[in-house]
């Protein structure tokens, strides 16, 4: 067995290192703090005590009051207990919901299970740069659209939709309105109140947590929002979430917030900066391009199409173990639909054909790594790309 390899980590909106400020802050709960946060006995109330102050941080970071928080195993369930929470609830208005072609297959899939139930699901398609039109949302929404659903921060190309504005439109109509802000939150300020959000989704492993635990904003002020269990069995988080609360977890996601909030500024710079450099000199790539809009999009996202080449012999030439370079991880779309050889929902809706969706790779930066891991990317990006190349010429 040689040396372990270096790992240069660009797929960070798949997932994210979990930041040793975090990792510190949950260790008590999965060693000697191990009690369960709704038993009556003090060694409980410590848990419980310890799950209200990770409400409290996990509010604080979107505009939110604590007991609009609902936790949850991540932004998966958050997802499911609000589209079909508000399906099973307000179905007296009506049954319509609008959401749109590129958002996480959580919110499709959840979406066209409800479609099987008797539910009309109008799917947005996208321009170009993958921004919504408006004047196609307004088209569509009805007096019995009761929910819009639609995502902050797109998790492949970065492109960030005019929220605000969205949702005004969707109040305007008497609908509620969602947003699966799983991306954004951590990266981007975000305020529910401000923008006119009901019901909004995170996922800890996103921002520097673990996987396995998340939140869902459930508006209980300004128009309460309200929506039946998902899992029964003991009441849990006001009856909303039965289940033992996972105290390591929350710890952790509060934390992680705690740290994003404070540091949001600084990151978005340093990110930015190496994003930018890459980017650059990425595109000095003769036939290399962006997908989705360059002037609403988070900053640590680089969704890039390399014709001429496939994106998965792309990956594979970047993690090559045969020779003395860093394996360097990027993906070429979800890290939750990886295992379909579908070309990506989200770029074919953007107009991209199948051959250009094949082509294309997402660089996405986190707050762990340096200017000297992109200059070793740049170099090994353009060497595989120019092999790719050469080998179908």
């Amino acid at each position: 067995m040689g040396a372990k390899k270096q790992v240069i980590y660009l797929d960070n909106n798949a997932t994210t290192q979990i930041d040793k400020r975090v990792l510190d802050a949950m260790m008590p709960f999965l060693t000697n703090e191990f009690a369960n946060a709704n038993s009556t006995h003090q060694f409980g109330v410590n848990a419980y005590e310890a799950v209200k102050s990770a409400r409290v941080q996990v509010a604080d970071l979107i505009g939110a009051e604590a007991h609009e928080i609902v936790f949850t195993s991540g932004s998966t369930e958050a997802i499911n207990l609000a589209i079909k929470g508000v399906a099973e609830n307000y179905q007296s208005k009506g049954k319509h919901i609008v959401t749109v072609s590129t958002e996480h297959s959580a919110v499709l899939d959840t979406c066209q299970y409800l479609e099987n139930k008797g539910f009309a699901v109008t799917y947005l398609p996208v321009k170009a740069d993958g921004l919504i039109d408006f004047k196609e949302l307004k088209s569509v929404l009805r007096d019995d659209t009761i929910l819009v659903s639609v995502m902050l921060a797109n998790n492949e190309t970065g492109v960030i939709q005019p929220i605000k504005e969205i949702a005004e439109l969707a109040h305007s109509f008497g609908a509620l309105f969602m947003s699966d802000a799983t991306q954004a939150v951590g990266k981007i300020p975000i305020n529910v109140d401000e923008l006119g959000i009901d019901l909004l989704c995170l996922s800890g492993h996103k921002l520097n947590a673990p996987k396995g635990v998340g939140a869902l904003f459930v508006r209980q002020r300004m128009n309460r929002v309200k929506i039946p269990a998902l899992l029964h069995g003991g009441g849990h988080e006001k009856g909303m979430r039965s289940g033992t609360l996972n105290v390591p977890g929350i710890v952790a996601l509060g934390a992680a917030c705690s740290i994003a909030q404070k540091e949001m500024s600084k990151n978005a710079e340093s990110i930015g900066a190496l994003r930018d450099y890459l980017e650059s000199e990425l595109l000095k790539i003769d036939g290399t391009s962006v997908n989705g809009n360059v002037e609403n999009r988070l900053y640590n996202t680089s969704n890039l199409l390399f014709r001429g080449t496939d994106s998965d012999a792309v990956i594979m030439g970047l993690s090559n173990t045969d020779n003395d370079l860093p394996l360097i991880a990027v993906s070429n779309g979800s890290a939750c639909t990886s295992a379909s050889i579908e070309p990506s929902h989200v770029l074919t809706a953007m107009g991209l054909d199948e051959i250009a969706a094949f082509s294309s790779v997402r660089f996405s930066v986190g707050k762990f790594n340096t200017k000297e891991e992109m200059d070793i990317v740049i170099d090994s990006v353009k060497d595989v790309v120019c092999t790719l190349r050469l080998m179908v010429s």
